[in-house]
């Protein structure tokens, strides 16, 4: 089911086709870790938000794989990822803190890929399960 009235657990699918293949696993995951009691966008935003603030071992550096229109971060680069942003910044898409001027910014996390070396497994995971989600088509609105 992919609708998101009051009572479904589904998250709302955009209409994208850039769909990435299903993972049965991956999706097991995110359904019993990440988004379980969540009924509703508000509340898969929450549980994506905790899940990531608790999983991601800041600080860890990423490289920048996608431009977006609201960010000044271009393809290629290389940038310190430093924390999550306020809660309510992520109200309809994950955003994640880089080092950036004194107080920092926040970019869409869809944007990075954490370095290899340079982030442990777990904020691979995460920063994979993440991407994997959009991937699907998934939103929360």
């Amino acid at each position: 089911m992919t609708s998101n009235t009051k009572g479904s657990r589904s998250p709302k699918r955009s209409r994208s086709t850039n769909r990435s293949k299903p993972d049965p696993a991956r999706e097991r995951r995110i359904e019993d870790e990440i988004i379980v009691d969540a009924y509703g966008p508000d509340e898969q935003a929450m549980g994506w938000y905790y899940y990531l603030e608790m999983t991601l071992a800041f600080p860890f550096t990423a490289r920048c794989v996608k431009l977006r229109e609201v960010s000044p971060l271009e393809v290629g680069d290389e940038v310190e990822v430093i924390g999550m942003p306020k809660e309510v910044e992520c109200g309809a898409e994950m955003f994640v803190k880089i080092r950036w001027g004194k107080r920092g910014l926040a970019v869409p996390l869809i944007q990075l890929q954490p370095h290899p070396r340079k982030s442990n497994t777990a904020t691979r995971q995460a920063v994979a399960d993440w991407h994997y989600w959009v991937g699907m088509g998934h939103q929360f609105c």
